[in-house]
């Protein structure tokens, strides 16, 4: 949501007033964030199986 409100607010006034590098950020962090939880997920699973066995 505040994604979307940061990028629309600036393309409502004129496509020049939207930060494009904060745009950018915001990409780069939806795509390292389904990676870094499989990542952390894969590492509590391999940590906890021992206890469950």
């Amino acid at each position: 949501a505040i994604a979307g409100g940061i990028m629309g607010i600036g393309a409502t006034k004129r496509l020049s007033a939207v930060r494009w590098g904060i745009g950018k950020r915001i990409v780069y962090a939806w795509i390292i964030t389904i990676p870094a939880s499989a990542a952390v997920a894969a590492l509590v699973s391999i940590i906890m199986k021992p206890l469950y066995s």
